[in-house]
């Protein structure tokens, strides 16, 4: 079984995380079965973008990275203080461990910018927020070589630059735990791709 961990910060964004949930939750219902989804925070209890709250399995404190076969991070407001957990030692801390090991570190949005807080971005190409470009010039004072485009990928750490590419991004981390005809159809059954006929 493979076994993803979705990092939540205080003030993530739902829609960001729900492609996570729902990718490998379908994987493991009507997939080839091989993928399952747990979801970890500072506190047990976690704030979303818009005050909805969520309940995760693990603390990060508990979680053990060699359980794990890849790390998904959603972005999230500043205006409901996604920075303050998404910046804290404990958060970097573990980007940094599922690093040191090669793992997939999957990103939407601004998840970018705690990568690049980890330190493990230096002189690799990654992307983030683009609007207004403050986030970007961010991502780029932490050593990152910020390329202008939808997805990126460098080494194991996927990047993207706004909510429109988490679908995607969800699929891309799919497939690079299982396969492409596998995730091929996981998109066809969800609806994202028409099957030719």
């Amino acid at each position: 079984m493979k076994k993803v961990l979705l990092l939540l910060a205080n003030g993530f964004e739902t829609y960001e995380a729900s492609v996570f949930i729902d990718v490998i939750g379908w994987n493991l219902i009507d997939g080839d079965g091989s993928t399952r989804l747990f979801t970890c925070g500072i506190q047990k209890e976690v704030n979303t973008t818009f005050s909805q709250k969520v309940v995760v399995d693990y603390l990060i404190e508990e979680v053990d990275v060699n359980l794990f076969d890849a790390l998904a991070i959603p972005g999230g407001f500043e205006e409901y203080n996604y920075y303050e957990d998404a910046y804290s030692e404990q958060f970097v801390s573990i980007i940094r461990k599922f690093n040191a090991q090669d793992k997939t570190i999957a990103s939407v949005c601004v998840a970018a910018l705690p990568i690049g807080k980890s330190g493990i971005l230096k002189n690799r190409n990654a992307t983030t927020y683009k609007v207004g470009k403050v986030r970007q010039q961010t991502l780029k004072n932490y050593g990152a070589n910020v390329i202008n485009e939808p997805i990126v990928t460098d080494r194991n750490v996927i990047s993207s630059w706004n909510p429109s590419t988490a679908i995607d991004v969800a699929f891309l981390l799919l497939e690079l735990l299982t396969s492409k005809n596998n995730t091929q159809h996981i998109r066809e059954i969800m609806g994202f791709e028409r099957k030719n006929t």
